[in-house]
């Protein structure tokens, strides 16, 4: 799941956690093949699942991006246990520096 947008409060800053900022996330996971006849949902990753798990800790400030893709990825790694590696990473769209940085990005993985 690429590029979900989100506006959260989220920087070590006072200011960022109370002015907030537009916040990119991409979440990747991979599995094994099921080759069976099956063609349930419970057999992969729902990614209408993942948006709710990313919206929902996206929604919990924090001051390190860190801390936000960790709890992401924990929350995936519990609920689909038949994942073998999951990488999450959160870009901050705007940055409160002087200059011009298209993003900061953090990007955490897990492998079984």
């Amino acid at each position: 799941m690429e590029g979900v947008k989100i506006f959260a409060y989220h920087g070590y800053f006072p200011e960022e956690q109370t002015i907030g900022t537009p916040f990119s996330v991409d979440v990747f996971t991979e599995m094994e093949s099921i080759h069976d006849e099956s063609d349930d949902l419970e057999l992969t990753v729902d990614y209408g699942r993942l948006f709710e798990i990313v919206s929902e800790e996206m929604k919990i400030t924090r001051k390190l991006l860190e801390k936000v893709a960790h709890a992401i990825l924990i929350r995936i790694k519990n609920e689909f246990p038949s994942v073998s590696k999951i990488t999450v990473s959160i870009s901050k769209l705007s940055l409160p520096i002087k200059g011009e940085v298209r993003n900061s990005k953090v990007e955490l993985a897990y492998e079984r």
